[in-house]
């Protein structure tokens, strides 16, 4: 796992950590750019990404968890090498975790402004509204970023702070539906398969595949990425995993078998058939 780590000339330098030697660190959950304005792992090593909108994520990262007393964080789009199609699936099979281990989960939003705010009751009435809207929980990968770690911090495009996952809860649960034990770190396996995936029917994400992998972690299950193989594949090999797992908790009736289940529910995964679990996600 790399980390960054800030230099005394005010940029970042990337430390990579195995096994148990991972020191507390915090992570950067947010929604991607454009092509082009995230910055890379490349961009890094080769110190080019300072000119990049991105950049600026990475930067307030950093502030922030230099405020909460830790040295090192991660964010995405930097800590991979995406070029990697190996250390990409290797990240992407152990992302659940690392956001699970996390001190610290900071979610910056850049459509939830809180300029202008006068009062207090006019901050707060600007910035909910913004907030229930945010493109960010619209997307496929924030499900897990936002289930994963104990301490999940909101800000602001302005880099203020408006909550967390327990001063949020509530609203947190209306707007994803999102089960309140889950949000309060109650085991997934606790929870149904079925459950599960309506906390992501309305979620999208930019490549196909990753629909069904941003579930690897939801399910504690691994698979090898296949980017080409098209949803519908990804999504196959997905549930004959969830299917193999007896710790996952199936709703369905005590002696009834997994592909009974699929077949009430038309979630059968067959070549060439457009599941209902496919129009969910």
């Amino acid at each position: 796992m790399r980390l960054l780590r800030p230099q005394d000339d005010g940029e970042f330098s990337l430390v990579e950590f195995v096994g148990n030697t991972i020191p507390r660190y915090a992570v950067l959950s947010h929604t991607w750019g454009s092509d082009g304005e995230e910055v890379t792992f490349k961009d890094l090593i080769d110190g080019t990404g300072k000119t990049k909108a991105g950049y600026r994520k990475i930067r307030f990262c950093g502030k922030q968890a230099a405020n909460d007393g830790l040295q090192f964080f991660w964010v995405d789009t930097c800590c991979i090498n995406n070029l990697s199609s190996a250390e990409l699936s290797e990240s992407i099979n152990s992302m659940f975790r690392w956001y699970q281990d996390a001190a610290r989960c900071y979610v910056y939003l850049s459509d939830v402004s809180v300029s202008g705010s006068a009062d207090n009751d006019e901050f707060s009435q600007r910035w909910t509204q913004a907030f229930k809207k945010s493109r960010w929980f619209t997307r496929g990968w924030t499900l897990q970023e936002l289930i994963a770690p104990a301490s999940v911090e909101f800000f602001s495009q302005e880099e203020k702070w408006l909550g967390n996952k327990q001063s949020l809860e509530q609203t947190l649960h209306e707007i994803t539906g999102i089960a309140i034990q889950a949000l309060q770190g109650r085991l997934l396996s606790h929870f149904s398969m079925d459950e599960r995936i309506s906390w992501a029917a309305k979620r999208r994400t930019k490549r196909e595949e990753d629909a069904a992998y941003s579930l690897l972690g939801i399910f504690n299950i691994h698979i090898p990425l296949i980017y080409g193989e098209g949803q519908q594949s990804a999504f196959n090999r997905l549930l004959r995993e969830v299917r193999d797992d007896n710790s996952i908790n199936l709703p369905i009736a005590k002696g009834a078998s997994f592909d009974s289940h699929m077949e009430e529910h038309n979630l059968r995964c067959l070549p060439n058939t457009r599941t209902e679990l496919l129009h969910h996600i």
